[in-house]
Formats: structure tokens, sequence, C-alpha cells
């Protein structure tokens, strides 16, 4: 904490810069899209799987798009195998959230024949190594994941297309360290940090999802400036990583 008041963390990071990312896409030869990303020391795989199937019934003309997290039990020792905990239910809504809300792929586009037949995107992340902020990594590789899927449209008899998307959604993580705010924390951040703020914009500078999560409290004014601060790193981060 007193390096915070001196506007430093322990790894030499201001309060409202991330951490470098790298960006692997293409990782998965098989997959209809995918990508490995870095964070630190964090590392997750987003894998797209594209399929026919039938659109829900209140939304007839429309595709579906579904999310799943899995927390590998490789990635981190407190890490189990067996069916999702709630850590990994939240992170696959918050991700899934932040694409659906900002309307990130166009599923009206994705009808085969309305009421039948459309086509289903499948996320599927898996969570490779964990050193803090699991949410932005995660939604980071969906994001670049789904900007390089392929529709398979062939096997309908027409042609493969690009999954047809619009808006990029970029989640920022800040956690709260006693009166700071703290973007993208690492593990050691998160331990000690009392709440966490989730904010999902778009490059039209909308706020497109808000999540918080750990039992501290944010004020009015401090969630004002977790929408600013997440607002400006996206822009950032899309500059950076989606040119």
């Amino acid at each position: 904490m007193r390096l915070l008041k001196e506007g430093r963390r322990a790894d030499g990071r201001a309060k409202d810069q991330i951490r470098d990312a790298t960006i692997i896409t293409n990782y998965l030869p098989r997959a209809s899209g995918s990508a490995m990303v870095t964070m630190g020391k964090t590392r997750v795989l987003a894998g797209i799987k594209i399929e026919t199937g039938e659109p829900f019934p209140d939304t007839p003309n429309q595709g579906v798009l579904t999310t799943n997290v899995e927390m590998l039990p490789i990635a981190f020792p407190t890490f189990e195998s067996g069916p999702p905990n709630e850590d990994a239910i939240e992170l696959s809504r918050v991700v899934d959230r932040g694409i659906r809300e900002s309307k990130m792929i166009d599923l009206q586009k994705l009808v085969i024949e309305p009421s039948k037949k459309v086509w289903i995107v499948f996320i599927d992340i898996n969570v490779l190594d964990y050193d803090g902020n699991l949410i932005d990594a995660c939604s980071l590789g969906a994001v670049a994941a789904l900007k390089t899927a392929i529709v398979p449209g062939a096997a309908e008899g027409d042609k493969d297309f690009t999954l047809p998307t619009n808006l990029t959604p970029i989640s920022v993580t800040m956690v709260k360290i006693g009166d700071d705010l703290v973007v993208d924390p690492d593990l050691e951040e998160e331990q000690i940090a009392s709440g966490r703020l989730t904010v999902t914009t778009s490059e039209d500078g909308h706020v497109r999802a808000m999540q918080k999560g750990e039992p501290g409290f944010f004020t009015l004014e401090e969630v004002r400036k977790a929408i600013s601060i997440s607002s400006n790193v996206g822009k950032t981060v899309r500059e950076k990583y989606f040119r």
C-alpha cells in the first residue's frame, strides 16, 4: 500500500497500467477460430467452434452464442477437476455478457432457416496458468478468437465466410486496495484487495457490462472513475492489439 501511495506498484506499473499482453491467433488449426493470450504469467487459450443447430424459441431470427470457461487444475494449486465452480461460472457469464451486450457478433447474419436452423457459436476457454485477472485475459482471448473465426458455410452448400463482427468489447478489471483503484491486478494484488470491479466498454464509448466481485464496496465516485479508466484503457488495448 505504501508503494501505491507513491503512485507505484510492486512490478513497476502505474495504477492504471495493464501488463503487456501477447496474443497468438489461429493457435488451434482445427478450430473455427482461436487465440492464446498471455498477460504477465496468466495464460488462457480460447477456441471457437461453429456448428448448426436450432435457435432459441424467443429469438428465432438469430444465431446462438454460448460461452464456457474451464479452470484447469494445472493452472493453480487450488483449482480442481470436475463440474464448473462458482468462479468458473462467473468468468463465463462476465465474458459472455460483454460480447453479447456489445452486439459484437451480428447474430442475425447467422440464420440459415428462420426458426429452424442457425449457426451456433461456442466459445470455450481454458485457463492454463493463473497469476491474476482471469476476467480480462479470458475476455481478450474470446474477442481475439472471434475476430479470426470462420463459419463453415460449405457444410451447408454455401461458402465459408468470416464470422460477422462489429464492435470490439474490452473488459478492464480493477481492484480496490485501500483507497486506490488498481488496473489489471496480479495475483498478490488480488489477494489483498477488498473489492473488484470489471467494466466492459466498446469503441463507441458505451458501457456494455459491469461486474462487481469480492465483499468490499465502491462509492459512486469510484464507480465513475472506474468507468473513465476502463474507457481509456480499452481504447489503448484496441489500438495496440486490434488495429
